[in-house]
């Protein structure tokens, strides 16, 4: 039990680290991200790099929670839940500053990239 709730636990924490060096990263590189960022005025390809950014994340943390706990697949789902129950009320907060079909393809993205994650681990 504690193996699976320390790949849950690693998994997000994986997500926050990937997350925070490829924004700190996109800040660095992208002067008109870093511009845009405070005010959340994106503009169609830097919401593509968010979205490319969440879904490496996504991918980070279903693949260190597949690493720790790799016989149990249920753990990589909790994982994955555990990300949309997180970025719900997020989302729901920054609802007007995106598109809807920006949330959509974010949040549902979480739980099957985790799985994609997992499976990387995997193979």
């Amino acid at each position: 039990m504690l193996r699976k709730a320390g790949a849950v636990i690693w998994g997000l924490f994986a997500w926050v680290v990937v997350s925070s060096i490829g924004d700190r990263l996109l800040r660095l590189g992208w002067l008109a991200y870093a511009a845009a960022e405070p005010m959340m005025t994106f503009t169609l390809g830097m919401m593509g790099a968010r979205l490319l950014l969440g879904a490496v994340s996504t991918l980070a943390a279903g693949f260190v929670a597949g690493y720790i706990c790799d016989k149990h697949r249920g753990t990589v789902l909790v994982t994955g839940a555990f990300l949309l129950l997180l970025f719900l009320p997020v989302h729901f907060a920054l609802w007007n500053k995106f598109p809807v079909w920006y949330h959509l393809v974010f949040l549902g993205s979480l739980v099957p990239l985790t799985w994609a994650g997992a499976e990387l681990r995997r193979k």
